[in-house]
């Protein structure tokens, strides 16, 4: 850059106007504070325990760990469903602006037999509608299985939805979110569907990874 040194004797700039002259210094950038939303049910509401003590939390404290700033919205209702997570999400949306989107409903469908092919399209209902609202939202499904009782096609074919829809739909998936956790009296409450504490720990193990990515994907 030239001299100003010319320019200020001649009076063409004044002293007051350097400011203007030299370029400012760059304000240091902020991490984006990225929202998730958790859309689900007794699982992630933390049945039998403090909502502190469930999953959702659990990731917030992994996300502030890993340098992300996240803020983790806990939408998890006792008895949640497909169809009432479809009919809770649009208010949700409008308080919300997201980032990424979990999804984890459905066990309760299958506990009252609800037909496949109703499940599987509130699942892509609840996807377009949030992708409508915010189409760079980044999509988790969080799979789950059937304790395999009876090898009847209701048990095997529930599982397969959540793949499904997943890779129709270019979504994150978490295989199945109470890997390690179902069936084990060590990691559930007395009534053996429930984690416990210890349980809701495995389970945040088993949704940070698959949630980290699409955290910086986003």
């Amino acid at each position: 850059m030239p001299s100003l040194i010319p320019f200020l004797l001649l009076g063409l700039v004044m002293p007051t106007d350097l400011a203007l002259i030299a370029p400012a210094s760059a304000a240091p950038l902020r991490a984006k504070i990225q929202n998730v939303l958790v859309l689900g049910d007794s699982l992630s509401a933390g049945f039998g325990l403090s909502r502190a003590d469930a999953y959702p939390a659990l990731l917030s404290e992994r996300a502030a760990r890993a340098g992300l700033k996240v803020n983790i919205i806990n939408a998890g209702v006792n008895g949640g469903t497909m169809s009432g997570g479809l009919s809770r999400l649009p208010g949700l949306l409008d308080h919300h602006q997201l980032d990424v989107l979990v999804v984890e409903l459905g066990i309760n469908d299958a506990f009252r037999g609800v037909p496949l092919a109703q499940v599987s399209a509130n699942l892509q209902k609840i996807i377009d509608l949030t992708r409508a609202r915010y189409p760079a939202v980044k999509i988790v499904i969080a799979g789950m299985q059937l304790p395999r009782y009876s090898a009847d096609d209701y048990v095997t074919q529930f599982g397969a939805i959540y793949a499904e829809i997943a890779r129709r739909n270019d979504a994150a998936l978490i295989p199945f979110l109470l890997e390690g956790v179902m069936g084990n009296p060590a990691l559930n409450l007395p009534d053996l569907i429930h984690p416990n504490a210890s349980g809701q720990k495995i389970l945040a193990e088993n949704v940070w990874p698959v949630l980290e990515m699409a955290l910086k994907k986003s």
